[in-house]
């Protein structure tokens, strides 16, 4: 049992490093997952990490109390969804030009395959200053697109905060 466990694990993570496209893996394919506890649901496929989970991928990190691995064939060609919840869970990934994306809620749903982020319960998203605050915010990271929307039972609006470019200044500028 002991053996079954451990290659479990062995191909969660193994999985999770197959789900990067590859114009992000040029840095590594390495999956690091630290966690107080976990598991593995071998008849259903699902991984679980409990208690301050850090899941560390290429260009990619999750900050989570628990996150569950799903594995299955209805998932598409990479088979994998994460989920992370916490209070908030954390979602962090550096951009090609250096800046980062940051994400938090109370639910981060990751699909590998469609590199999409669902965040859900106080979302939060903020990429190059550019912060959006709603109920459930939806991010489809190849198209570049970002929907927000409120609860259904939140009087709350979205709310987006956009911060101006630094224009750096010019001493010629005013002579």
């Amino acid at each position: 049992m002991t053996n079954r466990l451990l290659f479990t694990v062995t191909m969660l993570g193994f999985l999770l490093c197959q789900g990067v496209n590859a114009q992000q893996n040029k840095a590594t394919s390495e999956v690091s997952i630290k966690a107080g506890k976990q598991q593995a649901m071998l008849k259903t496929n699902i991984g679980i990490f409990e208690q301050n989970v850090e899941i560390i991928h290429g260009n990619r990190k999750i900050n989570a109390d628990r996150l569950e691995v799903h594995r299955r064939e209805e998932l598409g060609d990479n088979m994998q969804l994460l989920v992370a919840t916490g209070n908030p869970a954390r979602f962090l990934e550096k951009q090609s030009d250096g800046s980062e994306l940051t994400a938090s809620a109370q639910e981060i749903r990751y699909d590998v395959a469609n590199r999409t982020l669902v965040i859900k319960g106080n979302a939060t998203i903020n990429q190059s200053g550019q912060i959006i605050q709603a109920q459930s915010i939806t991010y489809d990271m190849d198209k570049q697109l970002i929907s927000a929307e409120r609860g259904e039972q939140d009087n709350a609006r979205v709310h987006t905060i956009l911060v101006p470019e630094k224009k750096s200044k010019n001493p010629d500028q005013g002579k």
